[in-house]
């Protein structure tokens, strides 16, 4: 069923919108998002490697012609380096990993040289929003203290060792080891990594920290940064167990209902709220337990499975079984959102990347059962005639579309559920590590002269 999604969304990307960057279903056009700045094809190059492995080779082919012909990096205009990076640059790599396709690496380092002046900082963190044709970088105007963002510095790691490693250029993996040197320079508050560091002068902004928005994916790429360097990264995998320890100690807590949460932290003070977004935190914990401190495996696993059945309290909560964008643990509500701004759902991905790791690592069928759930209220709910649609109240009775289909639709979301009733040699973890926008990536093997190895 989620090919058949896929195709209803591809067909539908593909009939109204080809060639820019995301689909409004409803009204049937082109929806241009200013994170790409003129850079456009978004949805086209994020779908690449579900196109792929979904096996749709015609699709796949157009999309190859597409990027060929059209995929134009010299624009005069912002954009965000940390989106431009995981959907393009991860969806390019992995588009090359998977089909062996020589113009997604050509263009791949093209992109990963544009982006390299956002690195020109005193410090080496890199800006957030860079011209890709002056080079100039700055930040978010309402980031703390004119900080970077730590989410955002710190989900490069496993592209740019790959652009080194495709290119033979080492500049792109110097860069992001220098981000991991600066943070270990610096005292982190109760072992913390607050959200927030200016690029200036390597302090750190405001003390918030989120396991959610502003901070998540730095934390998965610790994990995966070791994962995906064969284990042998040790610096990596120290900074993720270390974290995760910090973050038991300081974030995790029960509610009075039983339901295991990650708060957020600001300044010592704990904001019992937790975002869709840190629902990928289960399937986090779960991937990261074999590699656990002494005797934690079995715990790490209970964690993952902990933060699941809590993600999917929060879709089952709602009137239309998916989840909201975030949720509370206050005043008497557990896992519900009480705030209008938070009510919405625009097709995230999360929750179902949770169930596809907790499927994998543990072959409990649940997963598969509300994997089977969220499928059917996105059929239900989020289908129109032109694609699919996020939606604004997902505690209505009745469906308020917000008309757009996210890029990461087809990415993230279509494709961890086509992995989780998927058998487990189609992408095996042995070999893959998912960025954050579910771009599979080969393991690198000590010995990889021979890429073969990797293409399983």
């Amino acid at each position: 069923l989620s090919l058949q999604m896929m195709k209803h969304a591809w067909d539908n990307y593909k009939r109204y919108a080809w060639g820019l960057n995301e689909l409004k279903p409803i009204s049937k056009q082109g929806h241009s998002s200013n994170l790409f700045g003129n850079i456009q094809g978004a949805t086209i190059v994020d779908a690449l490697d579900t196109l792929y492995i979904m096996e749709m080779k015609e699709e796949f082919k157009e999309a190859k012609e597409w990027v060929e012909k059209n995929l134009d990096f010299n624009v005069n205009a912002e954009i965000s380096v940390f989106e431009v990076n995981i959907r393009f640059v991860g969806g390019l790599l992995s588009a090359y990993y998977l089909s062996g396709e020589e113009v997604f690496r050509k263009k791949a380092v093209e992109l990963g040289e544009k982006l390299l002046p956002a690195f020109n900082t005193p410090t080496g963190i890199p800006w957030a929003l860079l011209n890709i044709k002056s080079g100039i970088g700055r930040n978010w105007p309402w980031a703390s203290g004119g900080s970077s963002i730590l989410a955002e510095f710190g989900t490069l790691h496993l592209e740019f060792v790959h652009l080194s490693h495709l290119s033979g250029n080492p500049v792109f993996a110097e860069k992001v080891m220098n981000i991991r040197k600066v943070l270990n320079r610096l005292d982190k508050p109760e072992g913390l990594y607050p959200n927030y560091l200016n690029p200036s002068s390597g302090q750190w902004g405001q003390h918030h920290v989120s396991i959610g928005g502003l901070g998540d994916s730095f934390y998965e790429y610790l994990l995966k940064a070791w994962l995906m360097s064969d284990k042998t990264d040790e610096d990596g995998k120290k900074m993720y167990y270390d974290a995760v320890q910090a973050i038991e100690t300081h974030l995790i807590r029960k509610s009075s209902g039983g339901l295991t949460y990650i708060a957020e932290w600001k300044g010592g003070l704990l904001e019992h709220k937790m975002g869709h977004l840190t629902c990928f935190a289960g399937g986090m914990f779960a991937l990261g337990a074999d590699g656990a401190p002494s005797d934690k495996t079995g715990h790490h696993i209970e964690l993952g499975a902990e933060i699941a059945r809590t993600c999917h309290e929060s879709y089952d909560r709602t009137r239309m079984k998916l989840g909201p964008e975030a949720f509370r643990f206050d005043g008497g509500v557990e896992a519900i959102a009480t705030r209008q701004n938070e009510k919405y759902y625009i097709l995230r991905p999360e929750v179902i990347e949770t169930y596809m790791y907790m499927w994998r690592l543990t072959h409990d069928p649940k997963y598969r059962e509300w994997g089977w759930e969220a499928v059917e209220a996105l059929e239900k709910h989020c289908r129109v005639d032109g694609g699919y649609s996020g939606i604004r109240d997902v505690y209505n009775n009745h469906e308020s579309h917000d008309d757009v289909q996210q890029s990461f639709f087809l990415s993230e979301t279509l494709k961890y559920l086509y992995l989780l009733f998927s058998e487990d040699d189609l992408l095996p973890f042995e070999h893959w590590v998912f960025n954050t926008e579910a771009h599979p990536l080969p393991v690198l093997h000590k010995d990889d002269g021979n890429k073969e190895e990797n293409q399983k």
